[in-house]
Formats: C-alpha cells, sequence, structure tokens
C-alpha cells in the first residue's frame, strides 16, 4: 500500500508540474473537474447523461487546455523539452489524445449515418434519443480508453502504474479543485503563466 500510494502521488505531482503551467490550461481544469464531479453524481441516475456532462463539457474544456493553452516549448521549470515530456508521459500525451478526441467525435456521426448499427440499435426515433444514444457511445469509449491505457501500462510498465494511473485519474477531479481552486483568481490579476516556483529544481 505504501507502493502504490507513493507511486499515486509521484504520477501527481509530475502531473502538475510537467503539464499545467498555463493559468487558463489550470482555470480549464478546474472547470472540467467540477463538471466531472457533477457528471459523477448523474451517473448514479442516468449514465448517458453522465457521458454527455463529461465529455460535453468537461473534457472539452480539459483538452481545450492542454491543446490550446499549454506552452509546448522547452520548459524551463524542469529543464525538459516538449518531446521529452510527450515521450515519459504516463497517460495520454496529444498524439494519444487526438486518437481519443477523434473516437468521441466520430461516435455521434457513426451513429447518425448508421441508426441501427447493422442491427443492434433500435433505431432513435427523436433527436432526445439520438443523444441518449450518443451518451452511451460516450461512456464506452471512456470507460474503454480508461482501461485500454491502464492495460498497456501493465505490459510497458507494470501493473502498479497502470493501476496507480486508473485510480488518479478517476480522482483526478477531486485533486483537481484542491489544487486549481485559486487560478481564476491569478488569472483575473493578469497572470497567465504559474511560476511554478515550487516546483524548480534547486
Amino acid at each position: 500500500m505504501k507502493q502504490y500510494l507513493q507511486e499515486l502521488k509521484t504520477q501527481r505531482w509530475d502531473d502538475h508540474r510537467y503539464y499545467h503551467h498555463s493559468r487558463i490550461n489550470q482555470t480549464l481544469h478546474l472547470i472540467s473537474a467540477l463538471s466531472f464531479l457533477a457528471a459523477y453524481v448523474l451517473l448514479f441516475k442516468d449514465p448517458a447523461e453522465a457521458a454527455l456532462l463529461a465529455w460535453g463539457v468537461s473534457m472539452i474544456s480539459r483538452q481545450s487546455g492542454h491543446f490550446f493553452f499549454e506552452p509546448r516549448g522547452y520548459d524551463e521549470v524542469n529543464q525538459a523539452t516538449d518531446a521529452y515530456k510527450e515521450e515519459i508521459k504516463v497517460g495520454y500525451n496529444i498524439r494519444r489524445k487526438i486518437v481519443l478526441m477523434a473516437l468521441w467525435a466520430a461516435a455521434p456521426v457513426v451513429l447518425y449515418l448508421a441508426p441501427s448499427l447493422g442491427g443492434y440499435l433500435t433505431p432513435a426515433a427523436n433527436w432526445n434519443e439520438f443523444w441518449h444514444q450518443v451518451g452511451w457511445a460516450w461512456l464506452v469509449v471512456g470507460v474503454g480508453g480508461l482501461l485500454f491505457r491502464t492495460v498497456h501500462l501493465f505490459f510497458i510498465k507494470d501493473v502498479m502504474s497502470g493501476l496507480c494511473w486508473m485510480s488518479k485519474i478517476i480522482t483526478d477531479p477531486f485533486h483537481d479543485v484542491m489544487l486549481y481552486w485559486k487560478s481564476p483568481f491569478y488569472l483575473l490579476r493578469g497572470q497567465l503563466i504559474d511560476p511554478m516556483d515550487h516546483a524548480r529544481h534547486g
């Protein structure tokens, strides 16, 4: 258990210090985290609606922060190139995220063009039913993406790394709220980049 908690702590710390320098990105992660927490509650009532919220708000805000606002140049804080950080990233790096987001975007298109999925589904009778089916599809994409990378890590690293990463992803919304709740206030004061004084090497 001690090794597990230490690995989880390390993965969280590396995720923060390497990939969350932008205050806009941090703020979008706060929005994402709050939306994910609402989706977690909704999951017990309507999993499809929870997935619509998680992907439609949480994931879009979260990934927009990484794609559009996080600096991609040389990381002076950690003395690391962007290529190095992409190579060592435990979870989904930019290339893997593009694949995951492509699957997410493809789901409603596929359901629109093939409403029955070759006879596996009852075609939606209206737009509400259509988006409900999209929600289920997005839930499958989300859970599938989580399990795929977890098992992948079992083979390319070890079981501990995979289980810790899965735990980190599931608990990220709680952790992100604690970590980034002040970020909007820094943004309002004009600070676009976190100086990361707490993360600088001696």
